[in-house]
């Protein structure tokens, strides 16, 4: 295999075959159900014999006990005519004498030699298993009881000779039916895993190919869900939702480049012709008269591509922040001044004490901003008011100029959005401010909205965490807003 090029599928990188998840899963399942089958056989037969062993015991027990009860009660020919009016197949039953000769058996074939050794005392049983009994000439297993009694002033025995050979064909017939069953048992969890796991495998597989087929070109193709309400078909909703959010974006950011590009054509164009004019004119005249309008669009693209920059950090996650403790009424402070030093308009505040934790120059941006896009459309009048409490401070601009629809507050922190369409892009701004605040905003895990004001005039608030926050460390961009907003400028 050349190198970088991958392994085929079905094989792994060494070129051995490799098993699928069907397979595997097969093999683990049939290995999982053996070892269960061998492990509960092995309990199941342990059990059984020990219960046909606890049988057999009982049985012959009993049977002594019988014998004895009627030893008691009545003489010895009516016991033993008792003996042999309850004998039966696989049992064998003796009463032996003091002196261990047999007095009554409940079949002729052992009425002559005692059928065990064992002599326990009054009161006493002993037991052992034997694997035939020569005196009948039977070789089958059997299970002895031998137990004493005193009658009046003598000792008898009687001993009881059940057969084990039921208990031992009855182990051997489970056994072998359990060693006939587990092969084919075995085959049918092999087929039905098989046969659950393909058809699982053939939705994945057929998932898997309608992504495959979705491309740039193409980012509206989604995924068939099944009607099975399963992982499969929480797998394709999660899919088909990943999908939306892929094309969103890759909308978003067709759109940024086209408004961008948009944008920048502007002032390109400008400079491009002022180049050209002022190169043709052999005396220079027209680069002095030139020169104040080619460097007004170069700081105005400069600024716009920083703009861009700041914004694209910002929405990535890459806006880097130098957090200290900022007093935010200072950074307030300072900015109403700066904008009074230009403003036409009546700028009064009110200012509490607040500290917060941020970035004292990204903040400062963000006021900056509003109040630039407040001064921009106010008639006579801009009120900033700060306000505090334990864990917040919340800056409230107003202007006395017209409030912003409710259908356009989330559009308005959009890229490039500029809502008075009449509006020229020199006295109208980039469009860029107010989505550079959401973005700052977002990063100090603060939030941003366009309301009204109690007047009806147009309203900004902006909500600043105290210097401990108890949320999330960062939000997105669009999380900085409430209710959800945009990603512009007015």
């Amino acid at each position: 295999m050349k190198q970088g090029m991958s392994a085929p599928a079905g094989r792994s990188r060494s070129g051995e075959p490799r098993w699928g998840v069907r397979k595997r899963s097969t093999a683990v399942a049939v290995a999982v159900v053996a070892m269960a089958l061998l492990v509960g056989g092995v309990i199941l037969l342990v059990l059984l014999q020990t219960s046909l062993i606890n049988s057999t015991d009982s049985a012959a027990r009993q049977k002594a006990q019988d014998v004895i009860v009627e030893l008691e009660d009545l003489d010895l020919a009516d016991t033993g005519t008792y003996i042999v009016d309850t004998a039966h197949a696989g049992q064998f039953v003796q009463l032996l004498d003091p002196a261990g000769y047999v007095i009554a058996a409940s079949d002729p074939d052992t009425a002559n030699s005692p059928l065990s050794a064992q002599r326990p005392g009054p009161g006493r049983t002993l037991t052992q298993d034997v694997s035939s009994l020569p005196t009948v000439g039977d070789n089958d297993d059997f299970h002895i009881v031998t137990t004493g009694v005193r009658v009046g002033d003598r000792e008898y025995t009687v001993i009881v000779a059940q057969t084990a050979q039921i208990q031992a064909d009855t182990l051997s017939t489970v056994a072998w039916f359990m060693l006939g069953a587990t092969p084919l048992l075995l085959a049918i969890v092999a087929a039905s895993v098989s046969l659950l796991v393909g058809r699982s495998l053939r939705q994945i597989e057929r998932i898997r190919g309608q992504v495959a087929r979705i491309n740039a070109e193409r980012l509206d193709g989604r995924v068939d869900v099944p009607p099975t309400n399963d992982e499969i078909h929480a797998l394709a909703l999660t899919m088909n939702m990943m999908l939306d959010r892929l094309q969103a974006s890759d909308r978003e950011q067709r759109r940024f480049v086209s408004d961008a590009s948009h944008e920048l054509r502007s002032p390109l164009a400008t400079l491009s012709a002022g180049v050209e004019i002022a190169s043709a004119d052999p005396t220079g005249a027209m680069w002095l008269q030139m020169k104040d309008v080619l460097a007004e669009e170069t700081a105005r693209m400069g600024y716009l591509v920083e703009d861009l920059l700041t914004l694209a950090k910002a929405n990535d996650g890459g806006l880097k922040l130098e957090e200290t403790d900022v007093d935010l009424d200072h950074v307030l402070d300072q900015e109403i001044r700066r904008l009074r030093s230009t403003s036409r308009n009546q700028i009064s505040a009110e200012l509490t004490p607040a500290r917060i934790r941020g970035d004292a120059r990204r903040l400062a941006q963000v006021v900056r901003n509003v109040l630039d896009n407040a001064e921009r459309h106010a008639l006579s009048r801009i009120t900033v008011v700060l306000s505090s409490s334990a864990d917040t401070a919340i800056v409230t601009v107003d202007n006395d100029g017209d409030p912003i629809p409710e259908t356009d507050r989330e559009r308005i922190f959009e890229r490039f959005v500029r809502l008075d369409g009449s509006r020229s892009r020199e006295g109208g701004g980039s469009g860029l401010g107010l989505a550079i605040a959401a973005g700052i905003m977002a990063a100090h895990r603060g939030s941003i909205q366009a309301t009204d004001g109690p007047a009806g005039d147009c309203r900004f608030e902006m909500f600043f965490p105290g210097p401990d926050p108890d949320g999330p460390a960062a939000l997105t961009p669009r999380g900085a807003r409430r209710p959800r907003q945009g990603d512009g400028r007015r």
